[in-house]
């Protein structure tokens, strides 16, 4: 009966060991060097470190470290693109945007503390519809904007992750079970009253 009893204890505390490996935290982007690209092109994005000039690798900025603009504008000036150094991504509609194909990708090199492992979207203002932000590799992602519909001036803004350093399933289990064994054997090597005694 108490070996059952143990058997179920180690058995939540593993399930709980794993479901903590997929907890993600905001992927922080200090120093992170930017480069980006619009609808394919390279020079179709310009950086704020080129104070958005059209010229050779200008589609290449650090992160604003005042956080009080974008560090990208679109060659066509639709968009603003922001990153916060929480890891914040907003793209800003500059103005009108008629509905069409607009894609993004951004490549932060080896300049990324931690890898890229997920993202979410955290809001919208004046803009619906989904768009869809996709993982090329642990330093690059895509987005694309083709099934946004903008209000004037609208917004949109998704939060990119890491994944928080946690202990592999297998060790924090077999810990816990270690733990577990060490605590029943101390219990029954403990003495045990007699009756009538």
């Amino acid at each position: 009966m108490k070996a059952n009893k143990i058997l179920s204890v180690l058995a939540v505390l593993a399930s709980a060991a794993i479901a903590a490996t997929a907890h993600a935290t905001p992927l922080p982007l200090q120093d992170a060097v930017i480069t980006a690209s619009y609808n394919g092109a390279f020079d179709g994005m310009l950086g704020l470190d080129h104070l958005f000039a059209q010229e050779p690798g200008s589609n290449t900025t650090r992160l604003d470290p005042t956080g009080t603009g974008v560090e990208f504008l679109t060659s066509d000036f639709l968009f603003g693109i922001d990153f916060s150094s929480g890891g914040a991504l907003t793209v800003f509609a500059n103005g009108a945007v008629a509905p069409g194909a607009y894609s993004m990708r951004f490549d932060f090199g080896q300049t990324l503390s931690s890898p890229i492992s997920g993202f979410r979207f955290v809001g919208a203002d004046g803009a619906s519809g989904v768009p869809s932000l996709s993982i090329v590799d642990a330093h690059t992602i895509a987005l694309d904007l083709g099934g946004v519909a903008w209000s004037e001036f609208g917004s949109l803004t998704a939060q990119l992750d890491t994944a928080s350093e946690v202990p592999e399933p297998a060790s924090a289990a077999l810990a816990l079970a270690g733990l577990a064994a060490m605590g029943f054997a101390a219990r029954s090597r403990k003495p045990q009253p007699h009756p009538g005694r």
